[in-house]
């Protein structure tokens, strides 16, 4: 199986835990919380993910690092992808998740690229406008990007909306490098 459609199965398993549980969200912030870990701690990382290293010394510092933090059900979820050696797939798993969840909740995250950074008035028109024609609630992520000149680039999944002013003019280099003069006209 491929990396990508086992973190999703560790994540559906996980997702149904939640619900069973204490719930998506409490869920969502301890795997959020494991993920920053892993990316932020390469130590703590490289420990977890490295072969040699027992099962049995990688739970018990998932025990003393999580226990006092997580659920007991996410906890216990954890030392899993030990046994199963899965641990490197958590960041993953926790994305994964996290995507689950949205799903759920009717949320869509949608990167908008702008030129200038946006002001909060233009974010709030631009999210809800954008929720109107996804038909979920948008969730932004922001990228500044100057050299498109002005207006909006909104990528949804995988489609992707240019309203660049760089695009538009593009499109106008490209009409006048087709149209010919006529000869014998003077210009």
């Amino acid at each position: 199986m491929r990396d990508e459609t086992v973190a999703k199965t560790y994540a559906e398993t996980l997702f149904a835990l939640a619900e069973r549980h204490e719930g998506l969200e409490v869920f969502g912030r301890g795997m959020d919380l494991v993920a920053e870990l892993l990316d932020q701690d390469s130590s703590f990382r490289l420990f977890l993910e490295t072969p040699r290293i027992a099962a049995e010394a990688k739970k018990g510092l998932i025990e003393k690092v999580f226990s006092p933090e997580l659920p007991r059900q996410l906890v216990n979820f954890l030392l899993v992808t030990i046994d199963k050696r899965r641990q490197r797939l958590l960041r993953q798993v926790a994305q994964q998740f996290r995507a689950l969840v949205d799903e759920r909740e009717g949320r869509a995250h949608v990167e908008v690229t702008v030129a200038r950074p946006l002001d909060s008035a233009t974010l709030d028109l631009i999210t809800r406008r954008l929720s109107v024609l996804i038909g979920a609630t948008a969730v932004p992520h922001v990228r500044v990007r100057p050299e498109i000149l002005g207006g909006v680039i909104v990528r949804s999944g995988d489609t992707i909306y240019d309203g660049s002013i760089r695009r538009r003019l593009d499109g106008m280099r490209r009409q006048l490098l087709k149209a010919e003069l006529p000869h014998g006209s003077a210009g």
